[in-house]
């Protein structure tokens, strides 16, 4: 069984985290197919949204993996996720699922709560995941109030800074909702420091991916 691992941009953190969640739901003798192309993030940030150039590189980065031979495979970036969601025909039609790394965390929050926090440190993350929770919400027939939470100056910062950041940032939003959603799988590994300081859940993306990326592949019978 093949699959890939579809980055935007990656951190050695990120990277060690993403192949132990999947490894674990499948399992050490799965074979990774990791591509990356960190200008497309780099782009989205740059206009604030994402543009039809990136857009593109992403789309050709799902051909690139199922001409490679993967069986399903993981979006990584939330910014992006959206770009996952309009080839959805495509894949279904070659029979390669493209999974986002995010919805399922998105849907757990709407199972959980209906205050969602949502924090990111990228501007460019904090639309395409309120879209997301949403969406799921509303295929779930609930109704949900959202409070965004943006750590500035986050990004790039080492684990120690980073964790620091986010646990003085998510103070402004702890008592306002019933769980937060880590909008970036970057952000994941914090989330037991997060749950044991103020009590109540932070759900990180790369988890519920891997649980999804497993789903995707029992439905093709290949597990």
């Amino acid at each position: 069984m093949k699959v890939g691992l579809i980055y935007t941009s990656t951190t050695p953190e990120l990277i060690e985290l993403v192949e132990q969640e999947v490894k674990k739901q499948l399992g050490d003798g799965v074979e990774l197919l990791s591509l990356q192309d960190p200008s497309i993030l780099a782009e989205v940030r740059e206009a604030g949204y994402v543009t039809t150039a990136p857009a593109a590189r992403l789309i050709g980065m799902y051909m690139k993996a199922a001409e490679e031979g993967v069986d399903a495979m993981l979006n990584l970036c939330s910014s992006v996720g959206e770009v996952a969601d309009c080839v959805q025909d495509t894949a279904r039609y070659i029979g390669v699922p493209i999974v986002r790394v995010d919805e399922e965390m998105c849907r757990e929050a709407v199972r959980l709560g209906s205050r969602i926090g949502v924090m990111a440190t990228l501007p460019t993350t904090l639309t395409p995941t309120k879209n997301t929770v949403t969406r799921v919400a509303r295929e779930a027939g609930k109704h949900v109030e959202l409070v965004d939470c943006l750590v500035d100056g986050a990004f790039g910062l080492d684990q120690e800074q980073f964790r620091a950041r986010l646990t003085d940032a998510a103070a402004a939003i702890a008592e306002k909702v019933d769980v937060v959603v880590l909008a970036q799988g970057s952000m994941a590994y914090a989330e037991p420091h997060l749950e044991r300081v103020y009590g109540k859940p932070f759900l990180g993306s790369p988890r519920f991916g891997a649980a999804a990326l497993k789903k995707a592949l029992e439905r093709k019978g290949l597990i």
